[in-house]
């Protein structure tokens, strides 16, 4: 949350002095990027909402708790984002181009456009640093597909376009300044509220997706696994089930082999043996469900995604060598070929 934190006061320091300048200059490119960093500001504290209420205890009506609250108030941002910051700006942008108007006092656009670059610089290096911490080595497109974490992509993306969206109101402004036209202006505030609707519809995308619930990250799901199958209470998992309630909150459900032999308590027991070895494994992982089964394997749907699962998170078996493989160096010497031994010759009978 440093980061939350971090870009909730860069934007309000930046819109606050954005609108200032625009009450001073009039330029429409101004008064976009002002209202794209209130709308940041807003996001940023419906953010810091969202994971408040996500820490909600349990209860009768919500027994899994409330940890998609987050990825609830992370798909109110991109809506916000594409509603108040794109549409105003765009609509902004189009009308200055119908009606253009000169630009007064470009310098002061100038000077706020480098102060605000500074700030979201910060906010955007504090994202990148925390973000880091959790990334591991993944690239940054896999990131913000895979991380259950919706804060962090959020600011990623907001302070990722901010600094676009500043290099296009610098030019609207600078040409406007330059040719006396005021339509280049307008044409910078339409090209940020496009950069927006994109920013907006990545979020809501990805958060959509989170908000439906996905399961555990195939490294997870491996962890899991390989603590299911690490003792001789459970022979093999037939097929598991894993979603994300909240970024620190995982349901897990499998259909695990039991031997047939075992009485009820000694499957009870076997089954409460592997669950704590999962959540010694991974410890977000909070419900459990196990269901012993006799593992039939021609009865196996392999297009069943929860079978699918267990296929990809087990690791393969090691090949075996074969007769035809080549051994690498020179061959063993084979020793002399000897004569079998000779029968020895019947006795002569007697006369």
């Amino acid at each position: 949350m440093r980061a939350v934190f971090a870009a909730f006061g860069a934007n309000l320091g930046i819109a606050v002095v954005k609108l200032v300048a625009f009450l001073l200059t009039g330029s429409a490119s101004i008064l976009a990027e002002s209202v794209h960093s209130f709308a940041d500001t807003g996001n940023e504290l419906l953010l810091i909402v969202g994971r408040g209420r996500s820490r909600r205890p349990r209860s009768e009506e919500h027994p899994f708790g409330f940890g998609r609250e987050r990825y609830f108030y992370g798909f109110v941002v991109s809506v916000m984002l594409f509603t108040v910051g794109a549409t105003f700006s765009a609509y902004d942008g189009v009308h200055k181009i119908i009606s253009p108007a000169p630009v007064r006092s470009p310098v002061v656009d100038f000077v706020v456009l480098a102060l605000s670059a500074v700030l979201e610089s910060f906010s955007l290096r504090t994202g990148i640093a925390e973000a880091n911490k959790v990334r591991g080595d993944r690239g940054w497109g896999s990131f913000i597909r895979r991380t259950k974490a919706p804060e962090l992509p959020v600011v990623l993306l907001e302070d990722l376009a901010a600094l676009i969206g500043l290099v296009f109101a610098f030019a609207g402004v600078a040409l406007s300044a330059l040719t006396g036209d005021g339509r280049w202006d307008g044409a910078g505030s339409l090209a940020i509220g496009i950069l927006l609707a994109v920013a907006a519809a990545i979020l809501a995308v990805e958060t959509k997706s989170l908000l439906i619930g996905e399961s555990a990250s195939a490294e997870v799901q491996r962890m899991i696994l390989a603590a299911l199958e690490d003792g001789p209470e459970l022979r093999r998992v037939i097929h598991m089930r894993t979603v994300h309630i909240g970024p620190d909150s995982l349901v897990v459900a499998a259909k695990v082999e039991v031997p047939e032999a075992y009485s009820a308590a000694q499957v009870a027991a076997a089954i409460d043996t592997a669950e704590r070895r999962v959540r010694v494994a991974v410890p977000i992982a909070g419900t459990i469900y196990l269901e012993p089964d006799v593992y039939r394997p021609a009865l196996a749907d392999q297009t069943d995604p929860s079978i699918r699962a267990v296929l990809r998170a087990r690791p393969p078996k090691p090949k075996r060598p074969t007769r035809t493989t080549r051994l690498k160096g020179p061959a063993p010497a084979l020793p002399d070929a000897q004569p079998a031994p000779s029968d020895p010759p019947a006795p002569i009978p007697p006369p």
